[in-house]
């Protein structure tokens, strides 16, 4: 599933190509990939607007319009956003003209991407967290988010409604960075360890940022390219390789059904 740094990535790559363009046509393959109005309605509405900015909030991605509209977008677990393709291949489900000449096509094999046309924006990430990376995210907001919640640290991370962007992949490699057990409950983390924790994610998704986020899957840049960010983990989709640090081989648990990867001697305890 893309995370903060695939989707600041995407965001990023496609600012210059789209911000100040109009919409000129649209082609919907897949009627499911639209929520809350209907295909027609969808389009009446949207052909003729212009991107007037583009930025990214938790995992979404928000066109602001010229009419005040936004189309946000969501990748979910397989998602794509491609710049001018060879051709369309498997998986489109939808496809945008600019006024540049410019095709947007979005690619999700599994189906599970949702895009709306909305009033208001917050009416859909207005239920979010705080953004990591924004300044509104101190360590003290950390302490207090995780004092409130008896869950396992990992189940924290990922709860888009405490923290905003943070996914599998991130959080496994932020607890790595921390030495943090991912089963260990939120509400039972000493003030150092949070503090470690808040370091950790912040490192971690700037460096997956600057390494333009992780190919793992599905996942590629708007033009094709794949980022590097995976080559780069610690623990994350490394089950059964050797630890880095101590040659321990990294398990694989689930916590809360999300799987989860650590070093059980780098990261003991699960009190």
């Amino acid at each position: 599933m893309p995370e903060l740094p695939e989707v600041e990535t995407i965001k990023s790559e496609l600012l210059p190509c789209v911000v100040g363009q109009s919409v000129t046509q649209i082609t919907i393959l897949d009627a499911k990939l639209v929520s809350g109005i209907s295909i027609e309605e969808f389009c009446r509405r949207l052909i003729g607007q212009a991107i007037k900015s583009l930025e990214r909030r938790g995992k979404y991605l928000i066109f602001h319009l010229a009419d005040t509209q936004s189309l946000v977008m969501h990748l979910k677990m397989s998602g794509t956003l491609l710049l001018n393709p060879q051709g369309t291949g498997h998986y489109v489900r939808a496809i945008f003209h600019f006024s540049n000449g410019i095709r947007l096509l979005f690619r999700d094999p599994r189906r599970f991407g949702v895009i709306w046309l909305v009033a208001d924006a917050e009416s859909l990430v207005g239920r979010l967290g705080p953004e990591v990376l924004s300044e509104k995210f101190t360590p003290r907001v950390l302490v207090q988010t995780l004092s409130k919640h008896h869950i396992p640290i990992k189940a924290a991370l990922v709860d888009q409604s405490l923290i905003a962007g943070i996914g599998n992949m991130y959080a496994d490699e932020a607890l790595f960075a921390a030495k943090i057990h991912p089963l260990k409950r939120a509400d039972t983390l000493s003030l150092e360890e949070t503090q470690n924790i808040y370091r950790s994610i912040r490192e971690v998704l700037r460096s997956a940022i600057n390494s333009k986020g992780a190919s793992v899957d599905t996942y590629v840049r708007p033009g094709g390219q794949l980022g590097t960010a995976h080559f780069n983990f610690k623990a994350a989709h490394r089950g059964g390789k050797p630890c880095p640090v101590c040659g321990t081989p990294i398990q694989r648990i689930l916590v809360r059904n999300r799987g989860s990867y650590f070093c059980p001697k780098c990261q003991p305890g699960t009190a």
